[in-house]
């Protein structure tokens, strides 16, 4: 999939099936209407190509209450790539963006920049200066600058229980801990992203040493130890590391603050079960989280704390095994 940040990349590919928008998390709702968006394109003999933004709207236009993504934009582009798609288009959303009128936008960025043949659009969506197009002001510029314009059936997006696919159920999901579910409107394990740093070592010196990381991208969700996956996506010069570049390892998880230590900061940290053998250091790494165990807490010493990362490290053990 090609991936472009400005119109002046993209080359001519010809007509184009187009779409728009932030695609947060690439849940099975995506998954379902851009599925039947590539399948239209090829049977048109055009490309399906989608545009989507960084920043989310929502941090530029009111940065106070602007969502927490649930994927960063790495992850995003790699999901929306197997969907299928031909090529994708990052605009940098800015105010200046912003401030274009519907037409512009559209005359601009889907007939000019992308070439649009048909653009696929909800039925709910907004676009340009204030918001001010909608479906009808598409329809109407399509029949005026040649373009197609297909609504998108919300049928196809509504999940077996009746309740539609939507970012916001996976955020609901995620801050409840439940991993499983958020899997399930997914469609995959949620992930977060992060650098290996250098932490202050308790767990190598407790039996348990872990992977500290910085995190870098995806929502974090309920605070405490979940089973999951470490991937080693990027060594970045680290030989250690790039021998086990793009396993999956398993792994006990801990995401919040380690309270019998005094610790006042959030933490990510993961142990990789049974092995006391690996320097990850600098590298960038994925956590795939399967499933939430408990909360974070006092053991008020030690002992108590080695005794219950034990029981953390067998619970993880046991479920990674049947998931693996």
């Amino acid at each position: 999939m090609h991936v472009w940040r400005s119109l002046a990349e993209i080359p001519d590919l010809g007509p184009a099936v187009v779409t728009l928008g932030n695609f947060d998390g690439v849940h099975r709702g995506h998954q379902a209407v851009l599925g039947r968006m590539v399948a239209d394109a090829r049977a048109r003999g055009h490309v399906a190509l989608a545009m989507t933004f960084d920043p989310h709207p929502k941090a530029v236009h009111d940065p106070a209450h602007q969502p927490e993504l649930i994927t960063g934009l790495d992850d995003r582009l790699e999901r929306l790539a197997a969907i299928g798609l031909d090529g994708v288009l990052v605009v940098r959303y800015t105010l200046d963006f912003a401030r274009q009128t519907p037409e512009e936008f559209v005359a601009d960025y889907l007939v000019r920049g992308m070439r649009a043949s048909c653009v696929v659009v909800g039925r709910d969506t907004r676009f340009g200066r204030g918001n001010a197009g909608d479906v009808g002001t598409m329809r109407a510029l399509g029949a005026e600058l040649g373009f197609a314009v297909d609504i998108i059936d919300d049928a196809c997006a509504v999940s077996e229980s009746g309740r539609r696919w939507s970012s916001t159920w996976v955020r609901e999901l995620l801050e409840a801990g439940d991993l499983p579910g958020a899997t399930e409107v997914l469609g995959r394990e949620h992930r977060v992203r992060g650098t290996v740093i250098h932490g202050d070592k308790l767990g190598r010196e407790i039996g348990f040493p872990t992977a500290n990381l910085d995190h870098t991208a995806g929502m974090i969700p309920r605070h405490g130890v979940y089973a999951g996956w470490l991937t080693v996506l990027d060594a970045h010069g680290n030989p250690r590391a790039g021998a086990v570049q793009g396993e999956r390892l398993p792994a006990a998880i801990s995401l919040g603050m380690n309270y019998t230590v005094g610790g006042t900061d959030l933490r990510l940290e993961a142990y990789v079960i049974d092995r006391d053998d690996l320097d990850l250091y600098d590298a960038q790494v994925a956590l795939d989280l399967v499933e939430w165990r408990r909360p974070m807490l006092d053991f008020g010493s030690l002992d108590a704390l080695v005794t219950a990362l034990g029981e953390d490290v067998d619970w993880c053990r046991a479920v990674l095994a049947v998931r693996a």
